[in-house]
């Protein structure tokens, strides 16, 4: 089998499409259905079958696709092997991250795994947290970065960093800390999504202290830590959320941040990957990045 046409048909599956997966690889469409009809002619099988405008794998192109993943990967491998500088490794990583580890963390991973290998492209969205691990789990993404641990025996979550919530009110409304969290209920509050890693914890403590959402004044909820910060900076409302994102604004007099009265409850944010998923030689290298980064830290 020619491994760059195993290439080309492993895009073909990631993409659903011919069209994208000539876009994505820099060839023409007519290339890369060419790649495809050579590879079914020389295993004599059909990979996909042609629904209208829909390409559907068929159960032979499904067991091929573990394949050849493996077999890029060991192409990788021994190319890597035979060259000098490790620098000149080349792909993509697809990463998935919730709002805090996304903006305070990532980047500095990314910064110190290119200094390595300055030709990998990071591919990143940001989503809540319990939509990131979903996204690990069903493999549309290489690596998620997370608030939140979600048991399921498909993945592995490496603790990347400690850190605890806190009150964060705007510039004109100013408070006594440590606030005990009832004292909260009378002031308008800006909360996070279902979904987010400080959203759980937050419920948590609030069941704890037999304080339902309902009793909160509650105006808005937002999807974006960023969102929620700026509305607090314009006095809207008050917020609990992440001691890491809320430390430079509040450094910075733009806001002021208080500890909650027993509010000692600590988070890890995660590395995310799944045991299952057969993983490019740069993805393992980037989560064996994050692995040397906790024991770094560890020690």
């Amino acid at each position: 089998m020619d491994l760059h046409q195993l290439f080309v048909f492993t895009k073909v599956v990631e993409h659903k499409s011919f069209s994208k997966a000539a876009e994505d690889i820099f060839l023409s469409q007519s290339t890369v259905s060419s790649h495809i009809q050579a590879l079914e002619r020389t295993l004599n099988m059909r990979l996909f079958d042609r629904v209208g405008r829909e390409i559907i794998l068929t159960p032979y192109g499904s067991r091929l696709y573990q394949w050849a993943l493996k077999l890029l990967v060991l192409k990788d491998e021994a190319m890597l092997d035979l060259k000098e500088g490790m620098n000149e490794l080349q792909g993509k990583i697809r990463v998935a991250a919730s709002s805090v580890p996304g903006q305070f963390i990532l980047p500095k991973m990314i910064k110190h795994f290119r200094n390595q290998y300055p030709n990998v492209v990071f591919q990143i969205e940001q989503s809540p947290s319990k939509v990131v691990n979903d996204k690990v789990l069903n493999g549309s993404v290489d690596v998620g970065f997370l608030g939140e641990k979600f048991e399921n025996d498909k993945l592995c979550y490496l603790a990347l960093l400690k850190e605890k919530l806190v009150l964060i009110t705007s510039n004109q409304t100013k408070l006594n800390g440590p606030v005990k969290i009832r004292e909260l209920m009378k002031y308008p509050f800006i909360m996070r999504n279902s979904g987010s890693g400080t959203n759980a914890i937050l419920e948590q403590f609030l069941k704890k202290n037999n304080i339902s959402k309902e009793q909160m004044k509650i105006i808005a909820y937002t999807e974006s830590g960023q969102n929620l910060i700026q509305f607090v900076i314009e006095d809207m409302g008050i917020a609990i959320i992440s001691e890491i994102a809320a430390k430079g604004y509040a450094q910075k007099q733009l806001l002021n941040m208080y500890e909650i009265d027993d509010f000692d409850d600590e988070r890890y944010f995660y590395l995310a990957y799944n045991k299952n998923k057969t993983q490019s030689l740069v993805s393992k290298l980037f989560i064996k990045h994050g692995t040397d980064m906790v024991s770094s830290a560890e020690n």
